[in-house]
């Protein structure tokens, strides 16, 4: 039974996307890139649950209402010779923050992560959100130095496979 304001996790499962897609979008408002989404709950259903699954994803519920999720995939690493959990977003609502449901969140991700094998666990945070900064060096975190991550997409994704 759950108390005032408990969380509980659990995995996404068909019906969920409207509900991943609106925490999705509300990300994207915080991170000040709402104008970026082109995500449908059918990309949602084909990548979560079509075959094979490209992708996992959790809810966090309170009292039967959704408050957080998160969505992640996994990635290979040729040093180490196994793969690694990357979580691609995770949200919780703005009213839940600071309650502990994003480490609640993070230890079930480092938990499955070391379940399936993977040596590692990375995501992005955007260089100017300072409180998840600072939340994740409080769990253990530490930025990766050295790297600048590099993206090929949109037309010149297009244009290179075009050759």
């Amino acid at each position: 039974m759950d108390t005032p304001g408990a969380v509980t996790l659990r995995l996404a499962r068909p019906g969920d996307e409207a509900t991943i897609l609106r925490f999705v979008r509300a990300l994207a408002e915080f991170e000040r890139l709402a104008h970026e989404v082109t995500a449908t709950e059918a990309d949602f259903s084909q990548s979560l649950f079509g075959s094979p699954p490209r992708a996992e994803a959790l809810i966090a519920e309170s009292h039967g209402v959704a408050v957080g999720f998160a969505l992640w995939f996994y990635n290979f690493s040729t040093f180490h010779g196994h793969h690694g959990l990357y979580l691609e977003d995770l949200f919780v609502e703005p009213a839940r923050r600071g309650q502990g449901v994003a480490r609640m969140i993070f230890r079930f991700l480092a938990a499955r992560a070391v379940e399936q094998g993977c040596t590692r666990m990375d995501w992005d945070v955007l260089d100017w959100n300072e409180n998840a900064l600072r939340f994740y060096r409080g769990i253990g975190a530490r930025p990766k130095s050295g790297w600048t991550r590099q993206r090929l997409e949109g037309e010149a994704l297009e244009a290179l496979a075009r050759g």
